[in-house]
């Protein structure tokens, strides 16, 4: 770290010189950039910031309105203090007027009673400041060497917050756009300290720019995206505390490099398929990303012994059901075994299909049916050999969900299909197995809880959650208030006043009053259907992000 204008004062050189602080004592803790000679009453227009200003104030103005301008100047440019040598303007004592602007304005003020050579003063304080900047230099070095390493290896955000947490000394936390953790590491601390109503502090703590720190909290916050989205936020929790004057945090460079690797490593695609897997995942991939023609696609399936060309085509997603989230290398592995699970079970339904994994969590089929064979009774079929290869495997504890798409009759309108299946079987994870007397799910059992649901980690929709509700949220966080459940309450009523009251078990006079507090607060009228809609999706998205 760069050598502070008390460091300055207290080495040797300088302290030949009798330095007497004269104002601005409180302040005494500025990083110090370099130092300034100059005897020009107009020297600001040459310094740059952080500047310590040497001078035996011979060519300084005389008047009191000069003398106020100077000061001003020096600290409009931010210069980290002012030295004044006695022995050639001033013998015994600085200008009141000096002091008194220096005071006013925060500035510190040194009296050197005794003649220094000043170019021994620079020297000494250069000497600092140069190996403060090599010190931050390798340090830097030693960053990017690390995250160059973990960007490679794609590592896992566990491990990447692993070496922020153990480079900085504090606890790191990464979270979604919806302010929860999506992955952690306390540095020592309790998990219960570093996350105890997470959400509600993390609310809190809005600075401004991608990075910025919060010296009420004591966070280093910085955002996480990539291709111009953020997804997230990087934080680094340390104690409550204000940084000193014009000097960034230490770990500002070390927050920010992890971000880029965890955006970075987002980007990656890793997987342990067999190389049949493999295949069938690219043309899966290439019909949903359009990165493949339909011809390619045709002529690629066909060559795989899987014609798709005057076949109906039915998208079909797989999804196992909840539980705790396996460690990284324990769900890939989990991932390729129900893939192969999903492409025996069509085989043995006598099923052409293209089987892949289509993202960390699902498996995807595009089953080719023949102008001879029923939609229905195919798929009951494939549902029955996947159940009894699941009992079979004991791998899983519950059956999956099984969701399908519309049928249709061409390439290229597979992704469609595959889309519909998508939708539908992450919303379909609501439902509580041996809920439904059907064996998959199709697009009629998705409403809108469901299909809030599976927009839950997208960024527009938390997006519309934080400019609907966020004002609201922020006032709950900061007031340990109950706003959002009283408008819950309020909507869930169907607008009744009266009834929703009652079920809030509140006076009618009290409701009614916290109701209009709602109202100030989102600035909105509730007595307007279209704004109560609005509000009601809201806070059905705002279950599902947290959820």
């Amino acid at each position: 770290m760069l050598p502070t204008v008390a460091r300055v004062l207290d080495l040797d050189v300088m302290r030949r010189g009798l330095p007497q602080v004269v104002a601005g004592a409180d302040r005494l803790e500025r990083p110090v950039r370099w130092v300034h000679v100059s005897e020009l009453p107009d020297v600001a227009g040459m310094l740059q910031g952080g500047e310590l200003v040497l001078t035996t104030g011979i060519a300084l103005p005389e008047d009191r309105e000069g003398l106020a301008r100077y000061v001003r100047e020096l600290v409009e440019i931010g210069v980290a203090g002012l030295v004044v040598e006695f022995g050639r303007r001033y013998f015994d004592a600085l200008p009141r007027a000096l002091v008194h602007a220096a005071e006013q304005r925060g500035l510190p003020l040194i009296a050197l009673r005794r003649e220094l050579r000043f170019v021994a003063v620079t020297e000494a304080v250069h000497a600092l400041v140069v190996n403060a900047q090599l010190e931050q230099l390798r340090a830097s070095e030693a960053v990017h060497q690390v995250f160059n390493e973990l960007a490679v290896e794609g590592a896992e955000p566990a491990e990447v917050l692993r070496q922020i947490a153990r480079m900085a000394g504090a606890p790191v936390v990464l979270e979604n756009l919806s302010h929860q953790v999506l992955a952690h590491d306390p540095a020592g601390r309790t998990e219960d300290e570093l996350l105890d109503r997470w959400e509600r502090r993390s609310r809190a703590v809005r600075p401004a720019g991608r990075t910025g720190y919060d010296p009420r909290s004591g966070w280093l916050v910085t955002a996480v995206g990539a291709r111009g989205e953020d997804w997230g936020r990087l934080v680094l929790v340390e104690e409550p505390g204000p940084l000193p004057d014009q000097e960034s945090h230490p770990c500002t460079m070390l927050l920010e490099r992890g971000a880029a690797t965890l955006a970075l490593n987002r980007l990656l695609v890793r997987d342990r398929e067999s190389l049949e897997r493999q295949t069938h995942r690219t043309l899966l991939a290439g019909i949903m990303t359009h990165a493949l023609t339909v011809s390619e696609v045709a002529l690629r399936a066909q060559a795989l012994g899987v014609p798709l060309d005057g076949r109906r085509l039915v998208g079909v997603v797989l999804r196992r059901r909840g539980g705790a989230l396996p460690a990284a290398l324990e769900a890939q592995a989990r991932l390729r075994d129900f893939t192969e699970l999903a492409a025996a079970a069509a085989r043995g339904s006598r099923l052409s299909a293209l089987v892949g994994a289509l993202d960390d969590e699902g498996v995807g089929l595009l089953i080719a049916l023949g102008s001879q064979q029923n939609e229905h009774t195919a798929l009951e079929a494939f549902a029955a050999a996947l159940r009894r290869l699941v009992t079979d495997s004991g791998k899983e504890t519950a059956t999956p969900v099984i969701a399908v798409g519309s049928s249709v009759g061409s390439v290229r309108d597979a992704r469609r299909s595959l889309m519909e299946a998508t939708q539908v079987a992450d919303a379909a994870l609501h439902d509580a197995p041996g809920a439904r007397a059907a064996s998959y799910y199709r697009l009629p059992d998705v409403r809108l809880r469901g299909l809030l649901h599976l927009l839950r980690d997208d960024a527009r929709l938390q997006t519309y959650v934080e400019r609907e509700l966020g004002p609201l949220l922020a006032h709950d966080a900061e007031h340990g208030s109950q706003l959002v459940q009283l408008l819950r309450v309020y909507l869930e009523q169907g607008r009744n006043k009266s009834a929703a009251a009652d079920a809030a078990h509140l006076s009618r006079p009290s409701f009614y009053d916290r109701l209009h507090k709602v109202e100030r607060i989102l600035a909105v009228d509730l007595d307007q259907v279209e704004s109560c809609l609005s509000l009601h999706v809201a806070l059905l998205a705002l279950d599902a992000v947290r959820r």
